[in-house]
């Protein structure tokens, strides 16, 4: 995230009144999204590389609070000084942080209390964009949009947290009932095909004047090498395959790296995998179920889709090859409007479930583009920072949200990362 100089604006959503009614959708839909939860829930905390659902409802309105309120609302006063600090994510620009693993910790301020830090964060955030004659108008109506985006990438992680903490309980306790009966193991997976593509040259990176993040600029040109990829994402069932096989036990399909994990970590099937009483089963939010076959493996690292893919004699997709093929593809859909909380089977033909079902891991390390510059100070700090050892996934999964889903958006983790919807595309070199 960025500010003015790391982001675009929505020509459509420039004015002080479009932003404050999508400010107060998203922010209510944050909310919306607890209501299953217990009170017991919302300071979860099951490893240090989550965060609790209170933990989220407090850090997005201190994003708002710090970057716009106390820069730009004069007389404002913050309704409790501490929060800078207790809810200050990575932000050294602005100061201390409270340690991340011990956020579970936090019992006060209760929920209620957040709830209260919220709406004294709301209502000045009113006043703030009811004035349209700031001097700094323009700054402003362009950090509120970043904190909105910002709000709704903590909305996804609220979901893929939150079940990592729920699936440390024996107990399996669901998050919501499923939308509708999940598919069965009656369920065929399309077979798999390869679709081409010439590459050459190739324009990559965010085009138009609708938002986007700084890290999906500049635009440029790029020169690909011509390749296929599969036109679906690899199965639960072709993941057994791998695992049946001696995947987890050959040395030999491995990145160093990957077998120094899978041996420290004891891995030897995707996170949320279940074997109990001789059946496959897999935890979802909609609680523990029967793994369905045709349905996209999920909640592998990294590691896992590069070896996967090197036993399946192919390889992952590098992101820019990703693009491309997504640029000409039909238009995103799926993600957590759909009310699927986890990835559905393929279901149709030509190139499928890019978006809205699991992020893709590509074999492209999280780097600048040619040009890439960060913004001054402590909101430039979101992304520039983080380009060192992490991988690019792109696509999107069924808790991002639906604006979230288009050819140009960079996701980043570290490969041993699998507690995300992350799942496998293949690709391979085509002469």
């Amino acid at each position: 995230m960025a500010s003015q100089a790391t982001a675009q604006a929505d020509p459509g959503e420039r004015s002080g009144a479009a932003l404050a009614r999508q400010y107060r959708h998203i922010r209510a839909q944050s909310e919306s999204y607890c209501a299953p939860l217990e009170i017991e829930d919302y300071s979860l905390q099951a490893e240090a590389f989550t965060s609790p659902p209170k933990w989220h409802l407090a850090h997005t309105t201190w994003f708002f609070e710090t970057f716009l309120l106390k820069a730009f609302l004069p007389g404002y006063v913050a309704p409790q000084p501490h929060y800078e600090v207790l809810f200050n994510s990575y932000y050294n620009g602005i100061g201390e942080q409270f340690p991340r693993p011990r956020r579970g910790l936090l019992s006060r301020p209760t929920v209620a209390q957040v709830m209260d830090y919220r709406a004294q964060v709301d209502d000045a955030m009113a006043a703030l964009l009811a004035t349209t004659d700031h001097p700094q108008h323009t700054e402003i109506l362009a950090r509120t949009r970043l904190g909105i985006e910002h709000e709704c990438q903590h909305q996804e992680l609220f979901f893929t947290d939150l079940k990592y903490c729920l699936a440390a309980n024996p107990l399996y306790p669901r998050y919501c009932a499923a939308a509708q009966a999940p598919g069965g193991e009656e369920a065929a997976a399309a077979a798999l095909h390869w679709q081409h593509f010439e590459g050459g040259v190739a324009q990559v990176g965010h085009a138009g004047d609708t938002f986007c993040f700084d890290n999906e600029l500049p635009r440029h040109r790029v020169y690909l090498q011509p390749f296929a990829l599969a036109q679906r994402l690899v199965t639960n069932a072709e993941y057994a395959q791998f695992i049946e096989d001696g995947g987890y036990r050959r040395a030999e399909l491995w990145l160093a790296d990957g077998w120094d994990t899978v041996q420290r970590l004891g891995w030897r099937a995707p996170h949320y995998w279940v074997e109990r009483d001789g059946q496959a089963l897999e935890y979802t939010l909609h609680g523990l179920r029967a793994r369905a076959a045709a349905e996209p493996v999920c909640h592998v690292s990294g590691y896992e889709a590069e070896a996967y893919a090197r036993w399946a004699g192919a390889r992952l997709p590098t992101e820019q090859e990703w693009e491309l093929a997504a640029a000409d593809a039909a238009p995103p859909s799926g993600g957590v409007e759909s009310g699927h909380f986890h990835p559905q089977a393929a279901s149709a033909a030509g190139l499928q479930q890019l978006y809205g079902h699991c992020w893709q891991w590509t074999r492209s390390a999280y780097t600048p583009y040619p040009g890439y510059r960060a913004a001054a100070g402590a909101i430039g700090e979101y992304n520039g920072k983080f380009m060192s050892n992490q991988w690019v996934l792109r696509g999107g999964s069924c808790v991002s949200r639906a604006a979230h889903l288009r050819p140009s958006y960079r996701n980043f983790f570290y490969p041993q990362d699998r507690w995300q919807f992350s799942g496998i595309r293949l690709a391979r070199d085509a002469g």
